[in-house]
């Protein structure tokens, strides 16, 4: 993974000295709160319904051990012993005091870590595929890429105040895991003959006008990639609305330009930047490159991890169905951990197990380990012959419930627990459903399925894309929920439509087993509920839950 030179320390470390004199002057009274304001959310740091919320930048949500153990050190020490994984592969601490926090950031940046750009009308952390550089339908490793995209856009001077916040996710595999037309900037590498290059998607995006992003080129070559981003920065930077917030997203832009436009406007922005200084050289994509050089790998038989085995095999062998997935190189698996315990909020992840997860990352991959947007944690190169003993221990510590994929693996907001910005509360929501849905047999039954919930219209929660999206709305001062149906996320991306009037809270897990129900009962074999739901449409679904 990727490691700070003494540029990057000094960058870091001279931001947390920064941060502190303003945050002391503030408290000091000597620092208006309104300039406070803007300072703060630079580095991380909102002001929520009952305490602050400090939101740490994991880049493509790869992390070490080491730096796991830091942020298991602060949960116990500056918070209350938990952390949140969100969809953009960050973390975030729901109750850190507001003078304390100069103290974590100096904490953060010991271990190369920071909370740089995780809030604010600026780039945000890049996100990628969380089986980057292991994953067998890897066309090419995708981050040396996002972390090149990483470098140029921190402290960035032209884009550290755009008209709304900017997300750009990247992918390197045939198959779509990091979203990427549901982004600002969708970055997906792909094969033109023998040259590999990237296809530019642009003017994604959920929250209140939610919208599938737009192909603007079909093939750059590499050396281009960050002069052709920063014309689409500059293009919008310059034409994107900031009179009305609501409108200031690119994908406002996009929509408003037509994509065709808008491609001419990035193509003409493109000519005084092509070839220029920032065209990428080989030596400098080597140097990317190298830093995310292969482990150490063992030449190892590919051997059946259930061979031999006298006990526990049924609940090893689901977890390997559903947690367990080939990887690249023979002898070794990917591992899944699904953050989703019935009676946890999804996501969290206490300061104990981020502990285990660190040992276990020592023990059985490399050091490492990946953040993933569906909220989990993935060990990337484990040994086929450590996966029942790793399994054993998971088992142990509540962390190997074999339902990634499933309906309960649930994407979900903190909602109206903590974002003073929610209308409702989506935590027991996610709950409810996962106590009525608290089967493993039916689970695998149905097979893959997404329910994700946001507890307001900025659709942290992803609710736009699940095949099963909850939108928490105010109705008159009391919490509703609205259900949208037949959305998807990956390379066959497609917003959800919403069913009809919403439903109060205790009425949300019946209404999910009636469309569960139905799925069930129109499904052919092996089909999934996204392809069970584009075959049938939406009148039957609308028919169930308000007629039946």
């Amino acid at each position: 993974m990727y490691k700070y030179d003494s540029y990057d320390q000094t960058m870091v470390d001279e931001r947390v000295i920064q941060y502190r004199d303003q945050t002391e002057r503030f408290l000091a009274g000597e620092l208006p709160a309104d300039e406070f304001q803007q300072l703060r959310l630079r580095n991380g740091l909102y002001v929520q319904r009952l305490a602050p919320m400090l939101r740490i930048a994991i880049p493509y949500g790869m992390i070490s051990s080491r730096q796991l153990r830091k942020l298991a050190h602060i949960a116990r020490y500056y918070d209350k012993g938990y952390g949140h994984f969100t969809t953009r592969q960050n973390i975030q601490f729901n109750w850190p005091r507001l003078e304390e926090v100069p103290d974590i950031l100096e904490e953060l940046a010991s271990v190369q870590m920071h909370a740089i750009q995780t809030s604010g009308n600026c780039i945000r952390n890049i996100t990628t595929d969380q089986y980057a550089g292991a994953t067998r339908d890897e066309i090419e490793d995708s981050r040396p890429w996002a972390e090149l995209l990483r470098q140029w856009s921190t402290f960035h001077p032209e884009f550290n105040w755009l008209p709304r916040k900017f997300k750009i996710a990247v992918t390197g595999s045939r198959e779509d895991r990091a979203a990427v037309q549901v982004h600002d900037i969708g970055v997906r590498l792909v094969e033109k003959g023998d040259q590999k290059g990237f296809q530019i998607l642009a003017g994604g995006g959920l929250g209140r006008t939610p919208v599938i992003g737009s192909v603007i080129r079909e093939f750059l070559e590499k050396e281009h990639l960050l002069t052709y981003i920063e014309a689409i920065l500059r293009t919008y930077n310059r034409y994107g609305r900031r009179d009305n917030k609501y409108k200031a997203r690119i994908k406002i832009l996009v929509r408003a330009m037509t994509p065709e436009v808008f491609a001419e406007r990035v193509e003409q922005e493109w000519s005084s930047l092509k070839d220029g200084p920032g065209t990428l050289t080989d030596a400098e994509i080597a140097r990317a490159r190298n830093a995310f050089e292969l482990p150490e790998y063992e030449d190892l038989p590919d051997s059946d991890p259930e061979e031999g085995l006298i006990t526990g095999t049924d609940s090893f062998k689901a977890w390997m169905t559903h947690n367990v997935i080939p990887h690249r190189v023979s002898g070794y698996a990917i591992v899944n951990l699904a953050l989703k315990a019935t009676g946890v909020a999804p996501g969290d992840v206490t300061d104990e197990q981020m502990e285990l997860i660190a040992d276990l990352a020592d023990k059985y991959s490399f050091g490492e380990l990946r953040i993933t947007h569906e909220q989990n944690i993935t060990l990337a190169d484990v040994r086929k012959k450590d996966l029942f003993p790793l399994w054993q221990i998971l088992s142990s510590a509540g962390l190997a419930s074999p339902n990634l994929g499933l309906l309960t693996d649930m994407i979900c907001c903190p909602g109206g627990d903590f974002c003073s910005l929610a209308n409702a509360k989506s935590i027991p929501v996610a709950e409810a459903i996962q106590r009525r849905f608290d089967d493993l047999d039916y689970l695998h039954d149905l097979g893959e399925f997404h329910i994700n919930i946001s507890g307001c219209m900025n659709a942290c929660g992803h609710h736009h894309v699940g095949n099963i999206g909850i939108l928490g709305v105010d109705k008159k001062g009391a919490e509703f929920y609205q259900i949208s149906v037949g959305g998807g996320a990956d390379s066959n991306t497609a917003l959800a439509q919403i069913l009809g009037p919403g439903f109060a809270r205790q009425e949300v897990p019946d209404v999910i087993e009636k469309i569960v129900n139905l799925y069930v009962e129109q499904r052919s074999e092996d089909e999934s509920f996204f392809d069970t739901f584009h075959r049938i449409g939406i009148q039957p679904f609308k028919d169930t839950v308000y007629t039946s």
